[in-house]
């Protein structure tokens, strides 16, 4: 460990300690409290750069060829991660990831003594700088590595920059739908092999036990995209009458109850029925280039689906009345209204959904969501144009407005992005916070 590492380490812990972090927790205001995580969050970064080469190391004196001379068995163990899990007190996943990211960032040396740099330098000088998780690291060097010898490497080293600075601040559903993403465009020809794969591996099992009947599944994205639509289209539904009844009139069912009851009301309607069901109407809506389309090549993505589908698949589900392609703002749609009309219409958000992929906040599926208008139809005299309209669930079209959050669009159309701002009280910089589908999507 060299001594820019402890700097950082002594530099967070004074963060810490700044942000409040040696007052007692019930003494804290919320704004502060946050701030104490975040400095938290900080120190635990720099931590785990520190971690992650002793980790490397104790890894390498512990190679299975040493043998007796291993200094995991040395020392008591059956293997590094297991040796490191124990003394840190950890998870052994946990303990994989630091040898795995120490390795990924350690620097190198040619068989002529010549000094190199690390295998995966942008990680390795994100997590230096402390900017950078080791789960995000260890995410990122394992796609790399995976796609390494089939992807020229300057366009994998411009990824890996790309990666660096998209990881930071993802939920964990965010950081799977970017590296999904960012693996079917780096590797296109390796989608249709996953795919077959993920189709064979489909499985649904139903038991009952302790009077209730358990239901368990996987499905492939291409099987599992019409389930997921019609069970999300009730629940928005639900969600939708919920927003606008009194507290007394409210569905007092968890999301959870009502996927379930979803579910039964789809299968009870399919039990002998011949009829068009009466209850709220799902569309998959299917996203691919029109040039991968007809070379049947590439990657699709179907809206509210993290993990991307080839582009051949894409005319099977087409068979499909209920699935629509991405193709928005033609002669047919006006996407912009002015102040001609009130609501938006369902091309604009369909346009939306491209831009911002569900809930600008909270990430919900689009079918949970309706379209705000940022600059307010009355109070303000906003318009229904794609520049003053942002997806948000209910939940947080309330909670945003109460908290103080501030939203900004930046750029024109489908290819805006949109930045949530947070009140003072949470940040006093105010700083912007990126939403949207631009989070999962490389240039290189």
């Amino acid at each position: 460990m060299d001594g820019s590492c402890l700097e950082g380490i002594a530099g967070a812990l004074a963060g810490l300690v700044a942000a409040g972090g040696d007052r007692p927790v019930g003494a804290l205001a919320p704004g502060e409290l946050l701030g104490v995580l975040e400095a938290l969050g900080a120190l635990k970064r720099r931590v785990d750069a520190g971690l992650a080469p002793v980790a490397a190391e104790i890894a390498r004196q512990s190679r299975r060829e040493l043998g007796g001379d291993s200094l995991a068995r040395r020392a008591g163990f059956s293997s590094a991660p297991v040796l490191v899990a124990t003394t840190v007190g950890t998870t052994v996943g946990e303990a994989v990831r630091w040898v795995q990211v120490g390795e990924a960032t350690a620097p190198r040396m040619a068989l002529t003594g010549e000094a190199l740099p690390a295998r995966h330098p942008h990680v390795a000088r994100a997590v230096a700088d402390g900017t950078l998780g080791v789960t995000g690291a260890a995410a990122i060097t394992a796609l790399l590595d995976r796609v390494a010898l089939r992807v020229d490497p300057e366009r994998l080293e411009r990824a890996e920059e790309e990666l660096v600075g998209l990881v930071p601040g993802l939920r964990p559903d965010q950081l799977a739908k970017l590296l999904a993403r960012a693996e079917a465009h780096l590797d296109p020809d390796g989608i249709a092999p996953r795919h077959e794969e993920c189709v064979a591996d489909r499985s649904f099992t139903l038991q009952e036990r302790d009077g209730m009947l358990h239901l368990t599944g996987k499905l492939d994205a291409e099987t599992g995209a019409p389930v997921k639509a019609a069970i999300e289209a009730i629940v928005g539904g639900v969600l939708r009458r919920n927003e606008h009844a009194d507290t007394g009139e409210q569905d007092p069912r968890s999301v959870r109850q009502i996927q379930a009851d979803a579910l039964a009301d789809l299968c009870r309607h399919a039990i002998g029925c011949t009829e068009v069901p009466t209850g709220p109407q799902a569309t998959i809506v299917v996203r691919v280039d029109l040039a991968d389309l007809e070379a049947g090549t590439g990657a699709a993505t179907i809206d509210g689906v993290t993990q991307p589908i080839p582009a051949g698949a894409v005319r099977r589900l087409a068979a499909d009345g209920q699935v629509i392609p991405c193709v928005l703002g033609g002669d047919s749609d006006i996407l912009d209204w002015g102040r001609t009309r009130r609501l938006f219409t369902p091309a604009q958000k369909l346009a939306l959904i491209e831009r911002d992929g569900g809930c600008v906040s909270c990430g919900a599926p689009p079918a949970w969501c309706h379209v705000h208008h940022v600059s307010w139809w009355k109070r303000d005299g906003g318009s229904t144009d794609l520049g003053n309209g942002v997806l948000l669930c209910t939940g947080c079209h309330h909670r945003l407005h109460a908290d103080g959050w501030d939203i900004h669009i930046d750029g024109p159309g489908t290819h805006a992005t949109v930045w949530l701002i947070p009140p003072p009280w949470i940040d006093p910089q105010r700083t912007p916070r990126p939403t949207g589908t631009r989070r999962y999507t490389l240039t290189a």
